[in-house]
């Protein structure tokens, strides 16, 4: 079989159909571009057709191109490969566009449609871009859009090109430099697509059957063709690309290479004929995938990603769907949960100690329903159905039935055992139970448990709604049904989870609090809290430290830290990070929750900059430490913790190391993570900066053995582990 067919009916209408076996999703192999290349050949040369139409045998158009067959141009030919397999599937668009019209008079042609019956994203828009008029289905679920600079590339297939000369820079940026994505009708409201019909196939072939010639020139072919907007020497243009350029290095801090190439190949583009302006596009498209952020940002944003949520880790057992979830605790935590897990269509029952409690917890759903409703992206039906899912009771008699259960209360060892005890009196024998905790150790949480081999961590991230990733933790006795019957439920609710060992902190957070420390630290130290904010920024980090100890409030730092100390008694590292942050708490600068934190705020909670108070606490000192060394402290407080964690057995795979950096607190993504940072770094050098670190600042730089002799060896993460299944 192969991925695309074609029949023409008695009318003259070739109906090329995009099916790609095996897969839900059709994506474009180099296999799938030659095939559609000769049929392609073989309707233009048929003189029984007079037009085709390009659609899908799946319920979507196409998910994009195999990122997997990019990769394998790099490695197979360098950077000409890369370019020679671009410049092919150009000339493969550019004879669907011209479609066999004479070059000069642009007379000759035969009209080509797409027709478009759900989601279109990357190639799968690119290729309906070069057709000469594109029909999508009504069909609301749809996205149709160029998200490749989510993953550090940007549309290479003729897609930068063809939207900007379409829309013009400015129309096409949201599109191309943000990978916004729009349902068929937005789409045809802001030009993308041209159509929308409840039979895309039907409306292309009657359109096919009437197009006169002038329909087949795109607008760049046709004499006297103007670029909406300006093109970059004429004065509208000129401040368009100005603005553009400060744009995206306002958003980029000049770390993501593929915006950066995107705007060049638009800008460089719009100066030259239509054909120079793709191979100026194929040209930039391999400068961005040779570059080691795109490959480390596919890795761990596509590839790793992916195969963590297909259950790359997942242990044998047999499916473990949840059929009906209880939630232990209706505050905002657990009524997130209660929501994602309603929006999945499982049966919830969501329990709090006052009924009053628990309806406010239900009523989270309602609230962020009834914002998707006035946004159109859900129905009064929709609502109706979802929290119709949702039990609000304080009964734990209505847990019977539930074969998970999600406790969620508050972070107090004795209050967590007590609803331990109450929900396994009520739930099946074969029920699984999972503790949402963010500090506290699986292992003696499970000791309230008859059932200990049943019992899991489940660890959210706030706001449950928007954060994609979920960390399982796996107590001493955790059995491996357990971990299945996680992993099986985080992919219901379409999140991404990691799943590591037990240990204080597990992942994310022992990774994420040195940051925090660090960046406290620095301020207490003197150095100007404008430059560590910045720093961190300029290295794609999402958040500065101390912006992120305020979102997250300054007052759970305080109890973190409490708590870390008791348990840590003369070893515990942070003193100096606690003399500020007790003393902003005691001054009930508590952050963003208090609209009085590192930063300052307005009376509706939006962040002014920070608070001037800062330096009459803690002035600054007269000689301010290097950029790259205020850079070096906060990327090496995380990364360090992260290869600690791998050599310590908390993670078992770095993929998970990676993935869940990124989603968790947003770990610099142009690395892919920090194992993908240290291998872009190299070990050696990491080795270098982290002694002179160590020397510097004290024992929390020093460098961990696994580190060390990879620096010896001369080995990297991914290489050392390239043969490996778990780092396919």
């Amino acid at each position: 079989m192969t991925d695309f067919t074609m029949k023409t009916g008695d009318d003259g209408v070739a109906i090329i159909i995009w099916d790609v076996p095996g897969k839900s999703m059709n994506v474009l192999s180099m296999e799938g571009a030659t095939a559609l290349d000769g049929l392609i050949d073989q309707a233009l040369a048929d003189a029984a057709v007079k037009g085709i139409v390009i659609t899908s045998g799946k319920a979507d158009f196409a998910a994009g191109m195999d990122l997997n067959v990019i990769a394998g141009m790099k490695d197979q030919g360098g950077a000409q490969g890369v370019f020679d397999g671009v410049m092919t599937l150009h000339h493969l668009l550019r004879k669907i566009e011209r479609a066999g019209m004479d070059s000069k008079t642009l007379k000759g042609g035969k009209p080509i449609a797409s027709a478009l019956p759900g989601t279109a994203l990357g190639i799968g828009l690119e290729l309906p871009l070069a057709t000469h008029r594109i029909f999508a289905a009504d069909n609301p679920k749809a996205k149709i859009g160029l998200p490749e600079i989510m993953v550090g590339i940007f549309p290479g297939g003729g897609g930068t090109t063809r939207l900007a000369r379409k829309l013009g820079a400015m129309m096409a940026a949201p599109f191309l430099l943000e990978g916004k994505l729009s349902d068929p009708k937005k789409a045809k409201s802001a030009g993308l697509i041209d159509e929308v019909v409840a039979d895309p196939v039907a409306a292309a072939r009657e359109w096919v059957l009437s197009a006169k010639e002038a329909d087949l020139v795109k607008p760049w072919d046709a004499k006297g063709y103007k670029m909406p907007g300006g093109e970059p020497f004429h004065p509208a243009g000129f401040m368009t690309f100005v603005g553009a350029s400060a744009m995206v290095h306002g958003k980029t801090m000049g770390v993501y290479p593929a915006a950066k190439a995107l705007l060049s190949a638009v800008y460089e583009g719009a100066m030259v004929p239509f054909d120079t302006a793709l191979k100026i596009e194929a040209r930039w498209f391999t400068h961005v995938l040779m570059n080691p952020s795109s490959a480390a940002m596919i890795r761990s944003l596509f590839i790793n990603k992916e195969a963590l949520e297909k259950g790359a880790n997942r242990p044998a057992a047999p499916d473990q769907s949840v059929r009906k979830v209880g939630i232990l605790g209706a505050g905002m935590m657990g009524a997130g949960i209660a929501h994602v897990s309603a929006m999945a269509g499982i049966e919830v029952v969501l329990i709090d100690a006052q009924q009053a409690s628990a309806d406010k917890g239900k009523a989270l759903s309602e609230g962020l329903l009834d914002k998707a409703i006035s946004r159109k992206k859900a129905t009064p039906e929709k609502k109706a159905e979802v929290l119709a899912r949702i039990t609000a009771t304080t009964d734990y008699a209505a847990l019977e039935g539930c074969d998970l259960v999600v406790e969620a209360v508050f972070e107090d060892p004795a209050v967590k055992a007590e609803v331990t005890k109450r929900a396994e009196a009520v739930i099946p024998a074969d029920a699984i139970f999972a503790t949402n905790t963010s500090t506290l150790p699986i292992g003696d949480l499970a000791q309230a448990s008859s059932r200990p081999e049943q019992f899991i961590g489940i660890h959210f991230f706030s706001p449950v709604d928007k954060m994609l990733l979920v960390e399982i933790i796996k107590g001493r006795q955790t059995g491996p049904v357990a971990v299945a019957k996680a992993l099986d439920f985080i992919r219901q609710i379409r999140k991404t989870p990691i799943v590591v060992n037990d240990a204080r902190f597990f992942y994310a957070n022992r990774c994420i609090i040195p940051y925090i420390n660090e960046g406290i630290r620095m301020l207490a130290e003197g150095v100007n809290p404008t430059l560590i904010e910045n720093a961190a920024k300029m290295m794609g980090m999402p958040l500065g430290p101390l912006q992120l100890v305020d979102e997250t409030s300054i007052d759970l730092g305080v109890k973190i830290a409490k708590a870390t100390r008791a348990a840590m008694g003369d070893a515990y590292p942070d003193g100096a990070v606690d003399e500020v942050l007790f003393g902003m708490a005691d001054q009930d600068r508590l952050g963003r929750k208090a609209n009085a934190g590192f930063y300052a705020y307005d009376e509706a909670g939006k962040r002014q900059g920070l608070w001037d108070g800062l330096d009459a606490q803690y002035p600054r000192s007269a000689d301010q430490p290097d950029l790259h060394d205020v850079q070096h402290r906060l990327m090496f407080a995380q990364t360090l913790e992260a290869v600690r964690a791998l050599e310590e057995g908390v993670l078992e795979d770095i993929r998970e190391g990676d993935v869940g950096a990124i989603l968790g607190w947003g770990f610099a993504p142009w690395t892919g993570g920090p194992f993908g940072w240290l291998d872009m770094l190299g070990a050696a050098r990491a080795v270098e900066i982290c002694d002179r670190l160590t020397v510097e600042q004290g024992d929390r730089f020093q460098v961990p053995a696994l580190l060390r002799d990879m620096a010896e060896t001369e080995g990297s993460f991914y290489g050392a582990r390239a043969a490996q299944p778990s780092a396919a």
